[in-house]
């Protein structure tokens, strides 16, 4: 995919125009991803007060005792959102699940132990030592580059 930007002084608004020889799943993907308006910001709550949570801040997001629980250096808030809603609206570059009740941000790791057969244990930035499910070490590995 070939990505061109024009700079004209005289546009008043961004126009973007997709050129393509025929409609694929990626050009699909491309033009749901530009047309949606997903909210950076994330409400989550603590000592009942509702907090704005931006995306970079967040280390971590989990999901225990039916509820699903956002870990930032500030502290843990309860967001009342879906782990699979979450990982809609969060930004795909910063942000991956891990397992089928975490999601980190990658912006956000220390560092990954590959020392573990089966496994990958991941070390954030708060210190918490978290593991990749088997499901999704393929994942993190491709992710990764190795």
């Amino acid at each position: 995919m070939q990505i061109e930007i024009k700079l004209d002084s005289t546009c008043a608004e961004t126009k973007i125009i997709v050129v393509t020889g025929k409609m694929t799943e990626e050009v699909q993907q491309l033009v749901k991803r530009l047309s949606e308006e997903t909210p950076s910001l994330l409400a989550g709550v603590r000592e009942e007060s509702i907090c704005l949570l931006e995306q970079p801040q967040i280390i971590r997001i989990y999901a225990a005792a039916g509820k699903v629980f956002a870990v930032t250096e500030d502290g843990e808030y309860t967001l009342r959102l879906r782990l699979y809603e979450l990982e809609e609206r969060l930004v795909k570059n910063s942000f991956v699940r891990i397992s089928n009740s975490e999601i980190i941000n990658l912006k956000k790791v220390k560092g990954f132990d590959l020392r573990l057969v089966g496994t990958i244990c991941v070390t954030l930035s708060n210190g918490t030592v978290t593991y990749v499910s088997r499901r999704y070490v393929a994942k993190i590995r491709k992710i990764l580059g190795i």
